[in-house]
């Protein structure tokens, strides 16, 4: 069965309790590493400047403490995979989350910016 590395699992202790519910039981399914939780404010920035997010800090999912988001890459492979791998994966974790009656947004689903690592909370 997959289990998370050191790094993802400091990502996941960053995210919001049922969040962290939600990708513990979708690991048990489907091999991801979790690339972010929480973002800090340089770090965001970074994101946005270099067009990875369309927000500024403090206007992401990711900025409150604990996260209300995360991004996760299917393992291994990462960014390298396709994008079939990041909707399997997605498939895992929507499971996951409709099965723990957790309401998740999945950015594969945006039509303006597509970005098939991130899943938030629904307001």
């Amino acid at each position: 069965m997959p289990s998370f590395g050191t790094r993802s699992k400091q990502h996941l202790n960053t995210c919001e309790v049922e969040l962290q519910d939600v990708l513990n039981e979708a690991i048990k399914y489907f091999d991801f590493s979790i690339i972010d939780g929480h973002r800090d404010m340089e770090t965001q920035n970074k994101y946005f400047n270099d067009g990875v997010s369309k927000v500024r800090w403090p206007n992401s999912k990711h900025n409150s403490y604990p996260s209300r988001a995360f991004d996760v890459v299917p393992y291994p492979g990462g960014f390298e995979n396709e994008d079939g791998a990041f909707y399997e994966m997605a498939t895992y974790i929507l499971a996951a989350a409709s099965k723990l009656g957790v309401r998740l947004r999945w950015g594969g689903h945006w039509t303006n910016f597509k970005d098939l690592a991130h899943f938030e909370l629904r307001n």
